[in-house]
């Protein structure tokens, strides 16, 4: 029986279907929509999939949005699920101070990040990146134990802040280059640069924490613009979260 994946971030609801809940499973569909018109979901983007055996979400946008996404799954017989982040699971271990307060989606992508590594070769240190409304970075160990994180503007909050606070700035369609000549470039080097160099301020201090070179994944529908920014060799995984979710789901050990 298939699986449905579902993530709903701050922004956008993302969603993928799966041949069966395993890792390595065949992706069947997949898509995305702002949280604007999830109530129609049942009626366009999900009224042709066939029904899933079985679902796993994760979700950040608060209960309201939550509820609408589980009336749009009654169109199937499938009992929503939602992961709740926890002490430990799938061989991650949060450290967290308050485990369950961890963003779930960071929780799930850390996850998926850690086991992706392990596919590739022997295990090492991993730096997770997101980049959407908010940029997470989240350092794991070789054990797999999360150590810990920062959280920070996206693009779109930085270049909102900037122009609600000043006179005459306003939200770039500019590009990120070395060095701006105009303003729409300022802006929009200026929030790439503060981006990438948390990225990379944290890749040092892994490194020097653990003494091995990390690996260094990036997913989030903005990472792209980080593309050119980032002196540091990295992977772009749009999947992280599906793919933890699939870990999650075939160990039963979502909850």
């Amino acid at each position: 029986m298939s699986f449905l994946a579902i993530d709903v971030g701050n922004t956008r609801l993302k969603w993928a279907q799966y041949t069966s809940p395993k890792p390595g499973a065949t992706l069947l569909n997949h898509g995305a929509v702002f949280l604007e018109t999830i109530d129609d979901l049942a009626e366009k983007e999900w009224r042709a999939l066939p029904a899933p055996g079985s679902m796993l979400g994760c979700v950040v946008a608060g209960e309201g949005v939550k509820r609408r996404v589980e009336e749009q799954l009654e169109i199937w017989d499938v009992e929503p699920r939602w992961v709740v982040s926890g002490a430990s699971a799938c061989g991650v271990t949060n450290s967290y101070d308050h485990p369950s307060r961890l963003g779930v989606d960071r929780w799930v992508a850390l996850i998926g990040a850690r086991h992706r590594v392990l596919a590739q070769g022997p295990a090492r240190p991993a730096l997770v990146v997101m980049v959407g409304t908010a940029v997470t970075v989240d350092a794991l160990d070789a054990s797999g134990r999360f150590l810990g994180g920062l959280i920070l503007p996206g693009f779109g909050l930085m270049l909102r802040a900037l122009e609600m606070g000043t006179a005459g700035l306003k939200a770039p369609t500019g590009e990120a280059v070395d060095f701006p000549t105009n303003t729409s470039d300022a802006l929009m080097s200026g929030g790439a640069d503060a981006i990438a160099g948390a990225v990379e301020r944290m890749h040092r201090k892994l490194l020097e924490r653990t003494g091995q070179e990390p690996a260094l994944m990036m997913s989030g529908g903005a990472a792209v613009k980080l593309v050119t920014i980032t002196d540091l060799p990295f992977e772009t995984v749009d999947t992280l979260i599906f793919d933890g979710l699939l870990q999650l789901q075939s160990h039963r050990l979502a909850f």
